[in-house]
């Protein structure tokens, strides 16, 4: 499955990712988001987008295991996951240049602003790799 998470730079950027080498995706309050999130599995290919002034994919991480519970969650009800970097794209892909391509008109990103955890299908995953190559 294929996944694009967002973050602000300023709070954790990829290359904060690249320099600690796995982080733990937690902190997670939107249901649809958490409901997205639970449904993680190790392996999953991740798309990293900043948000802010920003607003672009900048690379790829992987889920480097399952969900579990968040340990700052004393509900129980949240999951957090750890991913870890792989590689950085050569070239941001800005969500301007998202949304001015019909082929992501169904991607949350575009319906769906304010979701920071949402799922990715093949044909747009390899859309956006190829604008970020």
């Amino acid at each position: 499955m294929n996944w694009l998470f967002k973050e602000e730079p300023s709070s954790y950027s990829f290359d904060d990712l690249r320099r600690d080498g796995r982080t733990r995706w937690a902190g997670v309050r939107n249901p649809l988001a958490q409901k997205h999130l639970k449904a993680v599995r190790k392996n999953d290919r991740i798309l990293y987008y900043h948000t802010g002034g920003e607003r672009a994919i900048v690379g790829v991480a992987r889920a480097a295991g399952d969900p579990y519970p968040d340990p700052a969650d004393r509900s129980g009800k949240l999951a957090a996951v750890d991913i870890i970097p792989e590689t950085k794209l050569a070239r941001p892909v800005p969500l301007a240049a998202i949304k001015a391509d019909r082929r992501f008109a169904s991607l949350p990103l575009v319906r769906i602003s304010r979701l920071s955890v949402m799922p990715i299908d093949d044909r747009e995953w390899n859309a956006i790799l190829a604008l970020g190559a």
